[in-house]
């Protein structure tokens, strides 16, 4: 998960940069159709490409919706602040995911881990203040809508992966994302420039090798475990902001990204200690 983070957040670089010239919808397909070829090779090697068509359509059809409807938002408001900030708002995704385990996956989650889901989303309400960049913003709309469509993307892979093989799910991800994608941003389709390539390169590199780490992690633990781990991504972008655009977030999102952190982290300890005392 750890690796998956830091993957994405380069990957979520390459977009930004890509966002200043391309629409969001674009961007999404030119994520998924970049990221095809490596891990086509991967599953080469894996020696598992059989396992590519004996899969559950249904659920991959509603992932590869939900795919797309989180990367339009995504691309969208990170094209119009800055990184950390977009990170901050989206946070609220591993606090949904923890939710949605509950009912969905039939995880238990005590009172204690409810708590700092609320505190969670206490730090949410201050980085969404409703003056500045925030929740009354169509970007700031635009990134909670992908967090809830990343959530919900999360538990079918958490499903999933106890039918179809993590190269499935992989492959198919990205092929439904750049088809899907692909076919909503046609009408208005921006000629690619020779000097993206690289940045298109990158992404989609970065993206492969994120969406791998990420359907491993989901697969071998808790959703509600290994979700808060999620937060890590703040240091990356913070990096990237300050190296390659030179903005840095303002004191009232620094606020509620420590608050949502700690949440993040409480959850991650109490999930350690429901580990250790479970019964065998």
């Amino acid at each position: 998960m750890l690796l998956a983070v830091l993957f994405f957040a380069l990957m979520d670089a390459g977009m930004k940069w890509l966002a200043a010239d391309y629409p969001p919808l674009q961007v999404a397909t030119l994520r998924g159709a970049a990221a095809l070829p490596p891990v086509f090779v991967w599953v080469l090697l894996s020696g598992r490409a059989a396992t590519l068509l004996r899969v559950h359509w249904r659920l991959h059809l509603l992932r590869g919706v939900l795919g797309i409807a989180m990367m339009f938002g995504f691309v969208y408001g990170l094209a119009r602040m800055p990184m950390s900030t977009a990170y901050a708002i989206v946070f609220v995704a591993p606090l949904l995911v923890t939710a949605m385990a509950v009912p969905v996956l039939k995880e238990k989650v005590g009172p204690r881990r409810w708590s700092a889901i609320a505190l969670g989303m206490v730090g949410v309400l201050v980085v969404l203040r409703p003056t500045g960049e925030g929740v009354m913003t169509l970007a700031g709309l635009a990134l909670l809508l992908a967090a809830a469509c990343y959530s919900a993307a999360a538990i079918t892979v958490r499903v999933l992966a106890q039918r179809d093989s993590i190269e499935a799910m992989v492959f198919w991800f990205l092929v439904l994302l750049a088809l899907g994608a692909g076919a909503l941003a046609w009408h208005g389709w921006v000629p690619i420039q020779a000097h993206d390539a690289w940045p298109i390169a990158g992404v989609g590199l970065a993206g492969a090798l994120g969406q791998v780490a990420l359907t491993h992690a989901f697969r071998l633990g808790e959703a509600s475990q290994i979700a808060p781990l999620e937060y890590t991504g703040l240091v990356w972008v913070l990096l990237l902001d300050l190296t390659v655009w030179q903005v840095l977030p303002d004191r009232m999102t620094w606020i509620g990204a420590a608050i949502i952190i700690a949440s993040g982290l409480y959850l991650l300890r109490r999930e350690r200690v429901h580990v250790v005392t479970a019964p065998p």
